[in-house]
């Protein structure tokens, strides 16, 4: 397998586990003491400077409470393993918005909205400040 995809896999999984962290509302230090590591080294598996390893992965997805899996949802492709064609990948940009503070903050407050009608209105709104138009 190429260096450059295992290193765009690497920074995909540590993505994944900053935004379930975030998404639980755990710091990274709190990540660190249910592991044994430091936060430090939470942020180098982040940031994908560091490989996580498969049983300190399993660990992980048992303190943010997710499968396995979850970690390579959308995940970059090895070659030779193309996807089926009607199947279509999670882009990587909602891991990024996931990823950041504002994006994780939109998400909560969007879903705290009732009405329907009033959330469509909301995504018509931010369409047009982001010049998406007609989604």
């Amino acid at each position: 397998m190429p260096k450059k995809l295992l290193e765009s896999i690497d920074k995909y999984v540590g993505g994944r586990v900053r935004m379930r962290r975030r998404m639980l509302g755990m710091s990274q230090e709190a990540l660190g003491e249910r592991l044994g590591i430091t936060f430090q080294q939470v942020q180098k598996y982040e940031k994908g400077k560091n490989r996580v390893s498969a049983s300190r992965l399993q660990a992980i997805s048992h303190i943010l409470q997710v499968p396995v899996s979850f970690f390579f949802e959308g995940a970059p492709q090895m070659a030779g393993h193309s996807r089926k064609r009607r199947e279509v990948p999670s882009p990587a940009y909602v891991s990024d918005f996931f990823a950041d503070s504002g994006g994780l903050r939109l998400v909560r407050a969007f879903t705290q909205i009732g009405d329907s009608t009033l959330r469509r209105s909301v995504v018509r709104l931010v369409e047009q400040l982001g010049g998406e138009g007609d989604c």
